[in-house]
């Protein structure tokens, strides 16, 4: 980068408008993934949560990023596998805040004897914010609205 270009890039610059909701952006398919391939601890909640975040799902919540992997991880032991493919995140950025938002299809398969079909299958509509840090952006809210529902939930009988 030349300096001409450095001075260019401002942070009011559209550049950095771009490179910031391209971050946010990302910070929901981060999550998404992990879900399913990473493993969730608190490195990986701090890498992508405030203290003060809350993640909403239709039959739970938590607040704060204090015990939120483990929440997660909980949660996650009633399937043998996931997978959550996710739609382009809409973000809307105002200074050092932003607003998500996007369309989420989850696939959560049943252990083996589980309640019903093998598959438990949701469509949802994903909502969350975010806040520019110290240490980058991260989410301060991510709450997920059930569309529609194809299969048995763990914990029901088929």
């Amino acid at each position: 980068m030349t300096s001409t270009e450095a001075e260019s890039f401002t942070p009011d610059s559209p550049d950095t408008a771009i490179v910031d909701a391209f971050t946010v952006r990302g910070l929901l398919d981060r999550y998404l993934l992990a879900l399913d391939t990473e493993k969730l601890d608190d490195a990986w909640a701090r890498t992508l949560f405030t203290e003060d975040a809350v993640v909403a799902f239709p039959l739970s919540r938590h607040e704060g990023r204090a015990g939120l992997a483990a929440w997660h991880r909980a949660a996650l032991e009633n399937f043998a596998r996931t997978q959550h493919l996710n739609s382009p995140a809409v973000v809307d950025l105002l200074g050092d805040e932003a607003a998500l938002r996007a369309n989420l299809l989850s696939t959560h398969v049943h252990h083996p004897g589980g309640p019903g079909p093998e598959l438990f299958t949701t469509g949802t509509s994903v909502s969350g914010a975010a806040r520019r840090t110290a240490g980058g952006w991260r989410l301060t809210r991510l709450a997920f609205g059930l569309i529609w529902v194809d299969g048995v939930p763990p914990g029901a009988r088929g």
